[in-house]
């Protein structure tokens, strides 16, 4: 028995936004970490999506992470010169991240991988009941 099209739809951007929660979540964690050089320092992370085509119905589209990219934001340069990582000048570097751009986008995200369980758990729903009607 083939899956209908709408779970494959749902099951693509549960997965999407299961991705776009962990980028949000190591780009929280790593909000506060500093560096004594530019280039060492962390970059953001943001996942790319494209549109997946769904089997059995060319109406209906998917969508799937083709890859996590860093962000190419200059870091904050903090003068810090009693700081333990403070280079020769004493400058730390800190990741270019708003942790309330971020909050918002964790949010969406989850709000977003919510609908998506319910569309799947109505999809479930309606199929049991079709197939229920013939006993």
């Amino acid at each position: 028995m083939s899956t209908l099209p709408i779970f494959d739809v749902a099951g693509s951007a549960m997965n999407a936004q299961s991705v776009r929660l962990s980028t949000v979540a190591s780009n929280l964690a790593n909000a506060d970490t500093v560096s004594g050089s530019p280039d060492a320092v962390y970059q953001p992370k943001h996942p790319v999506f494209t549109a997946q085509a769904v089997s059995g119905d060319p109406a209906l589209s998917g969508v799937r992470v083709t890859e996590v990219v860093d962000s190419t934001a200059a870091p904050i340069k903090r003068y810090e010169p009693g700081h333990p990582l403070a280079d020769g000048d004493g400058y730390v570097y800190a990741p270019d991240i708003d942790p309330v751009a971020q909050m918002v986008d964790l949010i969406s995200a989850s709000r977003s991988y919510q609908a998506n369980v319910e569309v799947f758990n109505t999809a479930k729903e309606l199929a049991t009941a079709t197939l229920n009607m013939g006993k």
